[in-house]
């Protein structure tokens, strides 16, 4: 068994906790910002196919207490890095710190892989270059306030890549964040689903991918654990063919999306095109202050704008009044679902929500409301 600590958006942890627990995972532990869990390579290999959650996967290969640089870079040398990848392979490292107090990550950064090289010429007479880029080898260096740990990262290029999106709008969603935001509503495939500022398409693809049992890492992408010395193609055959048998044929899944802007109605439809779900999905362009809800009751779901400038903060202090009547006239009888930046937006809508999540999107710090629009007045008799 191994040790391995999942990353996942801040605020998403507990649902990170199901897909690592659905990989037949029992000790697992979380932290703000992820799970630490042991594991066997077949359930690593399963979490980075099926966790929608995970951002990585990070395999733990040395850990020790620290008071200087020169302690990390003498933990980087005694890690055998050869057993694990080649010279030939190029790298990347990465340090975060939590109370570290060590004045520079660019000068741990640096020593980590000054360690590493220095190992691999003593090893093996050759060192591997490094690319910040598009490196094979991805490796990742934490500190806390006396200690450091080293992790080789098994997933390469974020997980919410799903290796789909070819267009983007202005500030797409973190695939993870909107995958969150599903689960959090408590949509079930089934349920009529609409995202009316729908943008590139992320609430659509995600929920698609959901409705017809697509495994997120299914798309075509390549993994981390794919260029290790001790990567099991059989395991990850059977595993990648299992998810492919359990997929189910492309069929309208009551998923809707619109959006007031046609350039994000064709890149949404691009998207869904390039992802095979196109079929899945109702497509229009709106304005989310018209369109009619299409069916009686279901999950509405969206990510307004958030408004960084001065003249924006004004234009939507206008637009929330607009946006709550027109939720409470067209869509009663429906859960609407918002992820804001925008702290003002439920007063200025003038409804009160009957849930907020705090949660992250990248680096900024959002909220989730939850507004349950009844038939009639929101106010009691």
């Amino acid at each position: 068994m191994e040790k391995f600590f999942a990353t996942c958006p801040r605020g998403l942890e507990p649902l990170l906790v199901e897909d690592i627990a659905a990989a037949g995972v029992t000790d697992l532990k979380a932290i703000p910002g992820g799970v630490h869990f042991v594991a066997d390579w077949p359930a690593c290999y399963a979490i980075n196919l099926h966790s929608r959650i995970a951002t990585r996967v990070l395999w733990r290969v040395a850990n020790g207490k620290y008071a200087r640089e020169d302690d990390i870079y003498k933990l980087a040398l005694d890690t055998p890095w050869a057993k694990w990848f080649a010279a030939k392979q190029s790298i990347r490292v990465d340090v975060v710190a939590v109370k570290s107090p060590l004045k520079s990550l660019e000068f741990i950064t640096l020593r980590i892989k000054d360690a590493v090289c220095d190992r691999f010429r003593a090893d093996k007479g050759a060192r591997p270059n490094v690319d910040t880029r598009e490196p094979e080898v991805r490796i990742h260096g934490f500190l806390t306030v006396d200690e450091c740990t080293l992790y080789i990262d098994t997933s390469g290029a974020p997980l919410y890549q799903r290796g789909l999106r070819q267009k983007t709008v202005e500030a797409p969603l973190k695939e993870n964040v909107a995958a969150g935001i599903l689960r959090l509503s408590g949509w079930q495939p089934g349920t009529p689903l609409l995202d009316p500022m729908c943008g590139s398409g992320t609430f659509l693809v995600e929920a698609a991918q959901m409705a017809l049992n697509i495994a997120p890492g299914a798309g075509g992408r390549s993994f981390g654990f794919q260029r290790l010395r001790n990567f099991r193609l059989e395991t990850w055959k059977d595993l990648l063919d299992a998810a492919q048998d359990a997929e189910k044929p492309a069929q309208h899944a009551q998923i809707y999306g619109s959006d007031i802007s046609p350039v994000a109605v064709r890149a949404a439809l691009a998207n869904l095109d390039r992802a095979g779900l196109l079929p899945a999905v109702t497509l229009s362009s709106g304005d989310i202050l018209e369109i009619d809800a299409p069916a009686p009751s279901g999950i509405l779901i969206a990510n307004p704008p958030y408004g960084e400038r001065l003249s924006e903060q004004e234009e939507l202090a206008a637009f929330y009044p607009q946006l709550g009547s027109a939720l409470k006239r067209k869509f009663a009888g429906w859960n609407c679902y918002l992820l804001t930046a925008d702290l003002r937006m439920p007063k200025l809508m003038r409804l009160t929500p009957s849930k907020k999540t705090p949660l992250f999107n990248g680096a900024i710090e959002c909220r989730l409301f939850e507004f349950k629009m009844v038939a009639g007045s929101n106010r009691p008799a």
